[in-house]
């Protein structure tokens, strides 16, 4: 199948993006949907713009983490919802940093949300939709032979590096990472890069400009929780994102 945009091959289909190849066996089209979900795809709704938004805010991350000193498989943006990226084998993981208790680490462990954590906290979930993405320790993944422990010795540093630069451009738009949700894969040569994305679908965001004390999250919470629509929060962050960017000399196509 050839896509309208030069893809060649057929389409990987996610719940938010879909992957063609491309005539370069080391690049990848990825293409951005509308498509937000929650509770394991259960609940799903079209946005529409969520997709370009989604696109602009990983690209404008991935371009500041790389001033950073953090590579991605980022290439480029291509088009409003598409961007080409290196073709990476990836971790079957989903790689979780927390800042502030919310989400599942609450219900598990019987924490209030918003409490601030003492240290961030590095968790792994398996990708395994049948499973409901269980949480997994090293030995798991070691066991299982999903990774090994010198892939963890690379894994995790890295995580814990993004969540720092993360944590520090995020508090330059006035806004708290609470937490966040990344995969990691190794390119052709080797080398571990950051990939999949960033954005408020796999983050949780909340505004720290003056709400009088109420929490304003800027994520996808908004739709998991039924609080309201997600774009006018996912325009707020590419806003910020762009302005932030142009300051640092980063050039954010429109």
């Amino acid at each position: 199948m050839e896509g309208s945009h030069g893809e060649t091959g057929k389409a990987l289909r996610g719940k938010a993006k879909q992957l063609y190849a491309t005539d370069d066996p080391e690049i990848l089209w990825v293409e951005y949907k509308n498509t937000a979900t929650a509770g394991d795809g259960e609940k799903k709704e079209d946005f529409t713009g969520k997709g370009r938004l989604n696109n602009l805010i990983t690209t404008i991350i991935f371009d500041l983490l790389k001033k950073r000193g953090i590579d991605s498989h980022l290439v480029k943006r291509v088009n409003a919802t598409g961007q080409l990226v290196r073709k990476v084998n990836m971790f079957p993981l989903e790689i979780v940093l927390r800042n502030v208790a919310a989400g599942h680490f609450c219900s598990r462990l019987g924490v209030e949300e918003g409490l601030p954590l003492k240290e961030p906290v590095l968790e792994y979930f398996l990708k395994n939709d049948d499973l409901h993405d269980p949480f997994v320790n090293d030995d798991d993944l070691v066991a299982l032979g999903v990774c090994t422990r010198e892939d963890l010795a690379e894994i995790a540093p890295l995580a814990r590096k993004i969540n720092e630069a993360l944590i520090e451009i995020f508090a330059k738009i006035d806004v708290k990472l609470v937490d966040f949700k990344i995969e990691m894969g190794r390119a052709s040569d080797g080398t571990l890069l950051l990939a999949d994305e960033i954005t408020p679908d796999s983050c949780r965001l909340w505004d720290q400009r003056d709400h009088s004390g109420k929490v304003e999250h800027l994520d996808k919470d908004l739709f998991r929780r039924g609080l309201g629509s997600i774009i006018p929060a996912y325009e707020e962050i590419e806003e910020r994102l762009a302005e932030l960017a142009k300051s640092e000399g980063i050039e954010v196509a429109e």
